[in-house]
């Protein structure tokens, strides 16, 4: 199969399966999404979910944040890991937000990922599902998708993002980032998939014989 019938095939059996995919982290604003995303770092989805309304119902945007003691935000956040690290960055973009942009979230990459605690994956969800602005967030599991279907030979995400950015439609970037990762949860996934098992998989390298491994992200 070329890359142009996998890249086809991928893209309508995604839309098939999740056609209007749901944003994984509950929020109520920006800032509340920005918060929720730095703390998805080796930290599943639904713990987040668990652990951030007790937050935000303490504060819900930065100005209120800025005045929480960081160790009240720690002593809620912990169950999400690297908490010391997290509840510090929470606290100064907080203020940061205040003092510099008014309390609101910058809708521009670059700014975002000045933000202490926010990476480039991390800006890339709020960019994409805070604002709407086209965007490919790469995780380690949409990087081990995108190999096994062929679709990237890149040594690190940010490699893979670009790869994916090249082949399919801007257009569906912010729809195919979500659908990638509700396929990998459900049918593809790092044990449960080795390549050859999934319907993706099997239909891209129908023929593929050996157990395949990503390289690490």
């Amino acid at each position: 199969m070329l890359k142009s019938e996998r890249v086809s095939f991928i893209q309508t059996k995604l839309s098939s399966l999740y056609p209007d995919p749901p944003i994984p982290l509950v929020s109520n604003n920006v800032f509340q999404l920005l918060v929720a995303v730095l703390l998805s770092a080796q930290c599943t989805d639904e713990r987040v979910n668990k652990v951030t309304p007790k937050l935000f119902s303490l504060a819900a945007d930065p100005f209120q944040m800025e005045n929480v003691p960081i160790e009240a935000i720690y002593q809620i956040i912990r169950p999400c890991g690297l908490a010391p690290r997290k509840s510090k960055a929470i606290s100064e973009l907080s203020s940061i937000l205040v003092q510099k942009y008014g309390g609101k979230v910058p809708n521009d990459l670059i700014l975002l990922e000045e933000l202490p605690g926010v990476g480039h994956k991390t800006a890339s969800v709020v960019i994409s599902q805070g604002f709407g602005i086209p965007a490919f967030p790469v995780d380690t599991h949409i990087h081990r998708l995108a190999q096994r279907w062929g679709l990237s030979s890149g040594k690190n995400v940010m490699k893979t993002e670009e790869d994916l950015k090249k082949v399919f439609p801007k257009a569906l970037w912010n729809k195919l980032h979500l659908q990638i990762i509700f396929y990998g949860r459900e049918f593809c996934t790092a044990r449960g998939c080795d390549g050859r098992i999934c319907e993706i998989c099997r239909t891209c390298y129908p023929n593929r014989l050996n157990v395949f491994k990503a390289r690490k992200g």
